[in-house]
């Protein structure tokens, strides 16, 4: 009888979704679809305003091992609002972490928002999340991504999460934006005053294009007015913004910056996924 190897090899997500518009007929229209794994991908028809696209798992969430990347191509003078069905979920790691990648690059003269909700973080998770994009001269890019420590109506705070995002964001080849964001177990991380002091839910907003200076007052009444639980702070660089926001939870998050996000899009109101 063969021996029994002690070695498990467990089941893991794959996913990859592409997606490629271009403009005809005064409208952004589909060039490109593909999709293979866990990675599928919806598309609404909005009544009015961009073209928009929606990004799902249909493995339900993410845990150690899982890899899932988009990659995203809008074409000149297009228009194309990117969104998920449901916030993503990262459970429990074994060890190794898992992996979402996406890839966008905005013609010129085109606007490309990415907006997925929130990314949720469990006890034991591990995420390694990579954003690569590349912009062509007038384009106009909205990112955001908000993560939250744990489920707050459950009183979790995933103290033994770790993260790590890193963002690049390029015009024409030339590098614009660097973010880098490392989360761990640390105490020091998790309440020290420089960093999440205390909260369970943060988010950076990214806006890049011509009108960012137009962008920055109004942004910052909209921060002043946002709820008290809420610590918003903006920044211009060039024709780039952005935005920190820390909150002790999601709800306290979703309200503070919903509303920028608003003010920001192009259509001037959000995905409709995020009204649910």
């Amino acid at each position: 009888m063969n021996a029994v190897s002690g070695f498990v090899r467990h089941q893991r997500a794959r996913g990859r979704g592409e997606i490629v518009v271009k403009p005809g007929g005064g409208e952004t229209r589909l060039e490109r679809l593909y999709q293979e794994g866990c990675a599928k991908i919806r598309l609404p028809r909005p009544d009015q305003g961009p073209a928009e696209a929606v990004l799902i798992n249909t493995a339900g969430g993410l845990t150690g091992g899982d890899e899932i990347a988009w990659q995203i191509t809008a074409g000149a003078r297009t228009a194309l609002v990117l969104t998920t069905q449901a916030a993503e979920r990262v459970y429990r790691s074994l060890g190794d972490a898992a992996r979402a990648r996406t890839t966008i690059s905005v013609g010129e003269g085109a606007s490309v928002e990415w907006l997925p909700q929130e990314t949720i973080l469990f006890e034991h998770s591990h995420l390694h999340r990579t954003l690569e994009v590349d912009l062509a001269p007038g384009a106009r890019f909205l990112a955001l991504e908000a993560v939250l420590l744990g489920r707050e109506a459950m009183g979790e705070a995933a103290l033994s999460a770790r993260f790590r995002d890193d963002w690049r964001i390029r015009r024409e080849g030339r590098l614009l934006h660097a973010e880098a964001t490392r989360l761990d177990p640390d105490p020091l991380v998790r309440d020290g005053l420089s960093l999440l002091r205390g909260a369970r839910a943060f988010a950076t907003l990214v806006y890049v294009g011509p009108d960012a200076a137009l962008k920055l007052e109004p942004l910052r009444r909209l921060s002043a007015a946002s709820s008290a639980e809420a610590q918003l702070g903006v920044s211009l660089v060039g024709d780039r913004l952005v935005l920190r926001a820390l909150a002790p939870g999601g709800l306290a998050l979703r309200k503070a910056i919903t509303p920028i996000m608003a003010a920001l899009s192009a259509a001037r109101t959000l995905p409709r996924l995020w009204t649910f």
